[in-house]
């Protein structure tokens, strides 16, 4: 009695009919849906059992195993011989060092000797080409005429000019102990005695400072000449 109160879509005849008509239809809709399949393929890839497991790579690892057990056996062998018996030395070795070319080489070594040396007399015996004294006679014309065309004195060297103080210095002192030597005098005369004469006293004095500038100039021309020769000595070197 239940397909009497079924409605479907479309009119029909028969609806008991229609009604088993439309229930097989959504069943064979439903399977088809159930046993669908998907049009691009999400599955994981294959898997491959050479490619997981490297059979190269564990036996290379079990030959060098087996080569380290080896030599570890070939060890503890000779290890317990030594420790049962009392050992031997085996560090011994009489072999002399013999070059094949110690003879070539010391050839080679008297070559370059010889001809170090043969270059050592070529440089010694070698003359200079350059004339010292022309230089010489030329600086000192140069020298000539800068003092004659210069307005103001030239400037002398730093060792000349204290040598210059240095000889002032020494000057002053000698006048000062002379100084001091004519007020001991002086005090030590006693009246009534024998007194100095101020004629002698002033030719001394004369006689003392014309020695001092004498002197003073013998010393700078001492030491012009030193410079000359430093300055000379100087040149020398650099040529």
């Amino acid at each position: 009695m239940q397909h009497r109160a079924y409605q479907p879509v479309l009119p029909c005849g028969n609806k008991y009919l229609q009604q088993k008509w439309d229930i097989t239809c959504y069943k064979e809709h439903r399977r088809k849906v159930k046993s669908a399949q998907p049009m691009v393929n999400t599955t994981s890839p294959q898997a491959y059992g050479h490619l997981h497991v490297k059979m190269k790579k564990l036996k290379l690892e079990e030959e060098r195993l087996s080569v380290i057990q080896r030599d570890n056996d070939m060890l503890l062998g000779k290890m317990s011989y030594i420790m049962r018996t009392t050992g031997r030395i085996d560090n011994r070795n009489d072999y002399e060092y013999k070059s094949l070319s110690r003879e070539k080489r010391q050839q080679e070594l008297l070559r370059v000797t010889k001809e170090n040396q043969v270059i050592l007399e070529r440089i010694s015996h070698c003359g200079s080409r350059y004339s010292v004294e022309r230089w010489r006679e030329d600086w000192r014309r140069t020298e000539k005429y800068m003092e004659r065309i210069a307005h103001y004195p030239r400037r002398q060297s730093p060792a000349c000019n204290r040598k210059i103080k240095a000889m002032s210095s020494r000057n002053k002192t000698k006048k000062n102990e002379g100084k001091e030597k004519d007020k001991e005098d002086k005090r030590a005369c006693v009246p009534g005695s024998h007194q100095p004469n101020k004629g002698s006293e002033r030719k001394e004095k004369t006689e003392t400072e014309e020695r001092e500038s004498s002197s003073g100039a013998e010393t700078y021309e001492d030491t012009r000449e030193e410079t000359e020769q430093t300055t000379e000595q100087g040149d020398a070197h650099k040529e």
